[in-house]
């Protein structure tokens, strides 16, 4: 095959990061014959030998088996006929992960007929991998969108840099200025019992790291095609049972260093409450912007944390005012 993909400056999907030029044999010819033929063409990858009947995919030789199998066997006995295959609109996120998750260095983009649209080569998948790395980085730094920003962040000017970080942090400013208002809603309570301040910060940091975590699989799962539904059933439990083991951890400790029970359960139900709770808001934003056809990325960065340590802030005196 000789006709070469059009090249794209922006790639997104499976077909546009496909070949055409690879090697190509009926499931009938022999070893010898194959590696032969293979002599003096010039392929962009010859890392796999596509099997096909006409243009029907049937499986794929690696060129490691090719060159140690032995040569009066047919390529239909030595393909294999369960290699991963990717439809040609598949988001190349999704077609570079399912290759890794596989094992295969290139990828048969293959159609809803099966037939055998193009191979994405090696160096497409590392690229794909590489780009996408640097996305997500930049993304969840939470100031710029693409990899070619992420990449050229460092040398950009003063003004640029400026620009690129304000907006976030502004709304980190507003958070924490309503977290203080809301603080200051309990001032005659801090008054009484000024060893509730002493908590806030580990309560807020515990419930941000909770969320962080939650927020890194749900992205990533989205990403690569996982559903909502797949993740929300574990995520809550997780988050419920991490809530839990922090919960009696924190309760004890806090009741042996400063010999208040009271001080003890609540601490403990604070954490518990704000764990879990960090666990459904780190699921939500994401489900919301995807389903909103937006970036997902997105609700892992300053947003999710504005939200998270408001609803902290909000259980840890709720409950010390319900309790002390």
């Amino acid at each position: 095959m000789s006709q070469e993909t059009t090249d794209h400056t922006h790639f997104e999907t499976a077909a546009q990061h496909a070949t055409t030029r690879f090697p190509l044999f009926t499931p009938d010819r022999r070893v010898d014959a194959v590696r032969l033929e293979m002599i003096g063409q010039r392929y962009d990858c010859a890392s796999h030998i596509m099997v096909c009947e006409g243009q029907h995919f049937l499986g794929l030789v690696r060129i490691e088996d090719l060159l140690s199998a032995p040569a009066q066997i047919t390529l239909a006995e030595l393909m294999d006929a369960q290699a991963p295959i990717v439809a040609p609109g598949v988001d190349q996120e999704i077609a570079a992960w399912r290759a890794v998750s596989q094992g295969e260095s290139a990828l048969p983009v293959v159609d809803a007929q099966g037939c055998l649209v193009g191979v994405i080569p090696p160096h497409r998948l590392l690229a794909v991998l590489l780009c996408e790395h640097e996305e997500d980085l930049s993304r969840l730094g939470g100031f710029t969108k693409g990899a070619e920003a992420a990449r050229s962040s460092s040398e950009e000017p003063v003004r640029r840099r400026f620009r690129h970080r304000i907006p976030w942090l502004l709304v980190g400013l507003f958070g924490a200025l309503l977290a203080a208002d809301f603080v200051g809603q309990y001032e005659a309570q801090l008054q009484h019992q000024i060893i509730l301040a002493f908590f806030i910060p580990g309560i807020v940091y515990l419930a941000d790291a909770v969320g962080t975590q939650t927020e890194t699989v749900v992205v990533r799962g989205l990403s690569v095609g996982v559903t909502m539904r797949q993740m929300v059933g574990r995520e809550l439990l997780v988050g419920l049972a991490i809530g839990l083991a922090l919960a009696l951890v924190a309760g004890p400790v806090v009741w042996w260093r400063w010999g208040s029970a009271e001080i003890a359960l609540c601490i403990g139900l604070s954490v518990f409450a704000s764990c879990a709770t960090a666990t459904v808001a780190a699921m939500s934003l994401p489900w919301l912007l995807n389903s909103l056809s937006l970036d997902p990325a997105f609700g892992s960065g300053p947003l999710a944390t504005v939200i998270q340590d408001l609803l902290s802030v909000l259980i840890y005196f709720s409950i010390a005012s319900a309790l002390l």
